[in-house]
């Protein structure tokens, strides 16, 4: 047996070698499968990628199904702080299964994170993680405002201490409720301070050129890839240009 502790500080005990792993974060999901997919016995409805992914899905990332999760008999849960309810996790403990908990606000904290987590599953430093610290090295000084809807009905946005949104400030955009006390803010957008970008990701909800921009008329908006803007993992390689891609040809 061996023990690592996980982002919150919990020690957690593993077998010497790690072989049947359940991650009920779409992050980590990709993140294990870029470099040893045998692992995984089970992910969330919400795994993604990749795409041709073909093991058991076990609910989701707020409900999944623990009783489930408990019979393929995995030797650690990975798990996210923000994504999953601390209930699930305790009962998961309960039944006596190793839960790795991540905790991520920023971009750097989620490459220290993901190569910590690596290490716990034996797997060496993959190629992707050393091109997205290179990528993300630096942050752009913010010359520029964005805000960056998350939601509507209602109306909610990126706030403070998000990974999203240290994201989006690396690229060089102010976000305007980067000093809100609220993670994810409700707001007006009729009273909406001016911003010289609405960001509109295509998930959680699907913003598209034909809803969401209509409601912040004459401000310049992009349309952008999610996955690229709030997944942490191998998408983060690369991640960067997509997004200026998308925000230089805005619409």
């Amino acid at each position: 047996m061996a023990t690592v502790v996980d982002d919150l500080g919990h020690t957690v005990t593993l077998p010497g070698e790690v072989r049947r792993v359940v991650s009920i974060v779409p992050s980590l999901t990709e993140t294990v499968a870029a470099s040893a997919r045998e692992l995984l016995v089970g992910v969330t409805d919400w795994c993604t990628h990749p795409a041709d992914l073909d093991v058991p899905r076990l609910g989701g990332t707020k409900n999944p199904d623990v009783a489930a999760i408990v019979a393929v008999a995995p030797d650690l849960v990975l798990a996210n702080q923000e994504e999953n309810r601390a209930p699930d996790l305790d009962a998961l403990r309960a039944a006596g299964v190793p839960v790795y908990v991540t905790d991520i606000r920023t971009v750097p904290a989620a490459l220290s994170s993901l190569e910590r987590l690596l290490t716990a599953l034996g797997l060496a430093r993959p190629a992707w993680l050393d091109a997205a610290a290179d990528e993300w090295r630096v942050a752009v000084p913010a010359v520029s405002t964005a805000v960056v809807p998350i939601w509507r009905r209602p109306w909610m946005a990126l706030g403070s201490d998000t990974f999203a949104g240290d994201l989006v400030e690396r690229l060089g955009y102010r976000n305007v409720f980067a000093d809100s006390p609220e993670r994810y803010p409700r707001f007006d957008p009729a009273a909406l301070p001016p911003v010289d970008l609405v960001l509109l990701p295509d998930e959680p909800y699907e913003f598209t050129p034909g809803d969401g921009p209509e409601v912040f008329p004459g401000t310049p908006f992009a349309c952008v890839d999610g996955r690229s803007l709030t997944w942490y993992g191998p998408s983060l390689a690369g991640a960067r240009a997509r997004l200026l891609a998308r925000i230089n040809r805005p619409g």
